[in-house]
């Protein structure tokens, strides 16, 4: 919206030329993350006090980890704040013309409406199960499904009405039509490596890495601060992506796919960095504020996206590692147990608890502890992922 408002002034009056400083990609990141670090930071004792006013206050299973029992009331769902801060500041900041902000925009609103509604069933309805998985999966899948068809071709091509012509050509073509190299798997460390996918490839893969991601960080926020600095370290380190497969000088010099207009996401990814850190303020332990469903799934939700949009799937997976794991020690756990009662009758468990988090507090782990020493290995992970950028 400031970009096209700069753009108009310039126009008007060829003298304000110092309005050209915001054509370039990085001022207006670091202008996007700032607002919503701002926003955040004002707007939060009002939220939260809001949210304490409408007893929409965390309710804590009787069978956790007994310390976080005192947590119990804690208000809930400030993951609007971040949504808020995030959508706001990307408006503010971002090309309005830039179709793939907006498809990240309205998928993470979208991951985020889900939440908002289990958390309100949870919270406001006293309903302990909130969104029946079903019914949770079915409309994480149809958003999901949604914007993996229309990455499969808006990535292969440069304005929307090609992509329509694109997706046309597809249907008549008997669903048989090649997609360029940089719509396949970009193996990380490996020279102009990429693997074909095919259509219905491209979209199973982006399905599973948006909805996954989404769950795997919904899983994740269990402690004071746990997930959202992740997201921060992650999401930021998508901005670098972003902003080297939006030039078609960094890309070649690379060995990057040039995507036109991805550059923008790198807006975004620093409003996302923004509204984390102020929800960090208030979400450190002891936490004033949970983000609830409605931010961990919307968030999880647009690092998928956004890891798509610049193909870095595999990457993502590796700077997220503390997602996945979490994710995974679900996955063993349920799994297991369910083996051994049908097995032996009686369920058994591989961890102590699951998720992985509550594990170690289990083990006699401080809260605080675990939540820093993530955050350490996802630096280190996101160090690693950064990494792949020139070691290829």
């Amino acid at each position: 919206m400031l970009l096209s408002l700069a753009q108009w002034l310039q126009t008007l009056s060829p003298e304000l030329g110092y309005f050209r400083v915001f054509q370039y990609i990085t001022f207006r990141a670091v202008m996007a993350a700032l607002t919503a670090l701002l926003m955040g930071l004002i707007a939060g004792p009002w939220v939260i006090r809001k949210l304490a006013e409408l007893k929409i206050g965390q309710p804590i299973r009787g069978y956790g980890v007994e310390a976080h029992l005192s947590k119990s009331g804690t208000p809930t769902m400030g993951g609007v704040l971040i949504l808020i801060c995030i959508s706001v500041s990307t408006l503010l900041w971002f090309d309005l013309s830039n179709r793939f902000v907006w498809i990240v925009l309205l998928v993470t609103l979208g991951f985020g409406a889900i939440g908002w509604v289990d958390d309100w069933r949870k919270v406001v309805r006293k309903d302990p199960e909130g969104m029946r998985s079903r019914e949770k999966y079915l409309w994480q899948s149809v958003i999901g499904l949604l914007a993996a068809l229309y990455l499969v071709f808006s990535i292969s091509e440069v304005s929307n009405l090609r992509v329509l012509e694109l997706f046309y050509l597809w249907m008549r073509s008997g669903f048989d039509v090649d997609l360029p190299p940089k719509a396949g798997l970009l193996l990380p460390f490996i020279k102009e490596v990429s693997y074909p996918l095919g259509v219905f490839g491209f979209v199973l893969l982006t399905y599973l890495v948006i909805v996954g991601a989404s769950n795997a960080v919904n899983l994740t926020d269990g402690l004071d601060g746990l997930a959202i600095m992740p997201v921060v370290m992650v999401g930021s380190a998508l901005g670098v992506f972003a902003y080297v497969t939006g030039s078609s000088v960094y890309s070649k010099y690379l060995l990057f796919p040039y995507i036109p207009g991805s550059g923008e996401l790198m807006i975004f990814c620093a409003a996302m960095a923004g509204a984390g850190l102020a929800f960090l303020w208030f979400n450190t332990h002891p936490a004033q504020v949970f983000m609830g469903d409605v931010g961990a799934l919307a968030l999880g939700a647009a690092l998928g996206t956004i890891a798509v949009i610049v193909r870095q799937e595999i990457v993502l997976a590796i700077m997220g590692g503390i997602f996945v794991v979490e994710a995974l020690s679900v996955m063993a756990q349920v799994s297991y147990f369910k083996y051994t009662k049908r097995k032996y009758g009686e369920g058994r468990r591989i961890l102590k608890m699951a998720p992985l988090h509550h594990h170690f507090e289990k083990s006699g782990w401080k809260e605080t502890q675990v939540v820093v020493r993530f955050w350490i290995i996802t630096m280190l992970l996101c160090l690693i992922g950064l990494s792949t950028l020139k070691l290829r």
